[in-house]
């Protein structure tokens, strides 16, 4: 199945309309004809199902014929992680996150941090190429980037944890996650988060965990928190 993505269907669509750039790959690239059936989500759970009653590369007008609205996940994972020097690095964590399951992501700048820009639209194609190709009907918020002093003062529900590598008391991530239990994950730079940003997230209620044995790249330390609360949530 072929997943297309527009935020502008709704739950209330009969028909749509697709712009002139999506038009005319659908009809020109895919040869799409007039009754076939697309495949399209709005990225709020949202699975359409949609007969083309108008092939024109311009104007491509679909009939909704069905919809379906997918269940979310049980737990609601956000991860504040600290943009990487190499932006491709960064990039690779958001399709590899946004295909293991994940609802919000926030790029946190810290004090050993780098890179102090990113490409928000670059990231926004990036998790929605991702979420159609792993037939996902829910695009992850990508919330904008912000200080990690800010991140941490604002108002964040559910259990709050700091991943760092500094030799002191830490506890494992693996056995501290809770099943349907909303989670904010922080994730530092190269050079890891600083003994003082450590001090004021814990201040803030976070726990500082491992993520294993091994010292991980910033991207690597996001998946195997991503994957450890999927992995957590499975079957629930």
């Amino acid at each position: 199945m072929q997943l297309f993505y527009n935020p502008n269907i709704s739950e209330d669509s009969t028909q749509f309309t697709f712009d002139k750039e999506e038009s005319k790959h659908i009809i020109k690239v895919l040869r799409k004809r007039i009754g076939d059936l697309l495949h399209i989500t709005n990225g709020k759970g949202w699975l359409f199902t949609a007969k083309i009653t108008v092939a024109d590369i311009k104007n491509c007008v679909v009939t909704v014929t069905s919809k379906e609205l997918q269940a979310k996940r049980p737990c609601h994972l956000h991860l504040a992680v600290a943009p990487t020097k190499m932006n491709d690095r960064y990039e690779w964590f958001l399709e590899k996150a946004t295909e293991i399951g994940i609802e919000s992501i926030t790029p946190v700048f810290c004090d050993h941090s780098e890179r102090k820009v990113i490409k928000a639209d670059r990231f926004e194609k990036i998790l929605q190429s991702a979420m159609k190709q792993s037939l996902n009907c829910y695009l992850p918020k990508l919330h904008e980037a912000t200080t990690f002093k800010e991140f941490i003062n604002q108002e964040i529900n559910g259990d709050l944890f700091i991943a760092h590598c500094e030799e002191t008391d830490r506890k494992s991530l693996k056995k501290e996650l809770k099943r349907k239990t909303n989670t904010t994950i922080l994730i530092g730079p190269e050079g890891d988060f600083s003994s003082n940003e450590i001090e004021m997230a814990m201040a803030k209620n976070f726990i500082p965990v491992t993520l294993g044995d091994t010292r991980l790249r910033t991207e690597t330390a996001a998946i195997v928190a991503c994957h450890s609360v999927a992995f957590i949530n499975e079957n629930v």
